[in-house]
């Protein structure tokens, strides 16, 4: 169970529900390869902006991911849509107590992610988070070559990340924007122990997973996340997509197959820069009067077999796994979330 309730939060009103997965910001030398994996594979709306940026729509928004052209072949910052600016004011009082001021931005850079105005500071294991409420909306619907994907009160999906202080970071993400418990799954993958972890906004069963190692805590991924996701409409764009990756020569790292927890039935495809990408369709939606949550032995019932891993993949894996020892996880202010969050 988790060690954290979900009633630790630094104020009232509660944050739960009012808040989801905004956009995305990528950066990567590889924007012809984001584009073919975007555009010809995903079947989302990718548009460039110069030589130098993409932006992808999904839905109404104008935005839901950027791929900025730069060296870090990484996922550089989450935005996170507030339903409102009571919401931020909620938020910033709760960060003012770890000594955060997010940084206001607006003109080309807000412009871009397809928002008014945002502020940005630096979140667990140094992600830049970028709160915002007044997106935009495009004039015209995007032009998407699948069925549609679920977005609207949930969010765009959700994100994995691997970490060293899978503790700290929850206290993080729970007390500062109410995120609440979902389920848990202990399982070993390639003979390694894994211990995941699925925190909710809102009644999308995660937009957070934790993924961490029971006992010495390592970190094998070189990237910011795991990997990404996104929800359609249909079982059939699950299995265009994953045909079209096929053709196209996009490397799958995990088949077609269905999640224990969530009963998402998803794949997930290699991105440019390293960290994965679920495609996915019909994740349950949390009941919050009936919802029991459980400890699960298993990631999937069936299917989600490796495609494509080379002995070479898991040595690397496994360096950067101890390389990580050698470094210290940023959690900002983790002292003041064990010890002070919790009160008013």
């Amino acid at each position: 169970m988790s060690p954290f309730s979900d009633t630790d939060s630094v104020a009232t009103p509660s944050l739960f529900g009012r808040v989801r997965m905004g956009y995305g910001v990528i950066e990567s030398k590889r924007l012809d390869g984001w584009r073919h994996l975007l555009d010809d594979a995903f079947g989302m709306d990718v548009n460039p902006v110069g030589k130098d940026v993409l932006r992808c729509r999904l839905d109404e928004r104008d935005c839901r991911f950027l791929v900025r052209s730069g060296e870090a072949e990484d996922f550089v910052a989450l935005g996170i849509e507030l339903d409102d600016e009571a919401c931020f004011e909620v938020l910033t009082r709760r960060l003012a107590v770890l000594g955060i001021a997010p940084e206001c931005r607006s003109g080309e850079e807000a412009a871009l992610r397809g928002v008014k105005r945002f502020w940005r500071f630096r979140g667990p294991k140094g992600l830049t988070v970028e709160l915002f409420y007044e997106p935009v909306v495009a004039k015209a619907g995007p032009r998407i070559r699948c069925g549609g994907f679920v977005t609207g009160e949930l969010g765009f999906g959700h994100a994995a990340i691997t970490t060293r202080e899978p503790e700290r970071m929850q206290a993080f993400w729970q007390q500062v924007f109410d995120m609440r418990y979902s389920d848990e799954v202990h399982q070993k993958i390639s003979g390694v122990p894994l211990d995941f972890t699925f925190l909710r906004f809102n009644p999308r069963h995660h937009s957070i997973a934790l993924a961490s190692t029971p006992k010495i805590r390592l970190d094998p991924m070189r990237t910011q996340v795991q990997h990404l996701e996104v929800q359609v409409a249909s079982l059939d764009d699950v299995g265009a997509a994953y045909r079209r990756c096929h053709e196209l020569k996009i490397p799958v790292s995990m088949a077609v197959g269905q999640h224990a927890n969530d009963k998402a039935l998803s794949f997930y495809a290699l991105t440019p820069s390293g960290f994965d990408w679920e495609y996915g369709w019909n994740p349950i939606r949390v009941d919050e009067a009936t919802w029991k949550p459980d400890v699960w032995d298993r990631v999937s019932d069936w299917g989600h077999f490796p495609e494509g891993v080379t002995t070479m993949d898991v040595l690397g894996r496994l360096g950067r796994g101890v390389a990580s020892l050698g470094r210290k996880e940023f959690v900002p202010a983790h002292s003041q979330i064990e010890h002070n969050l919790s009160r008013p």
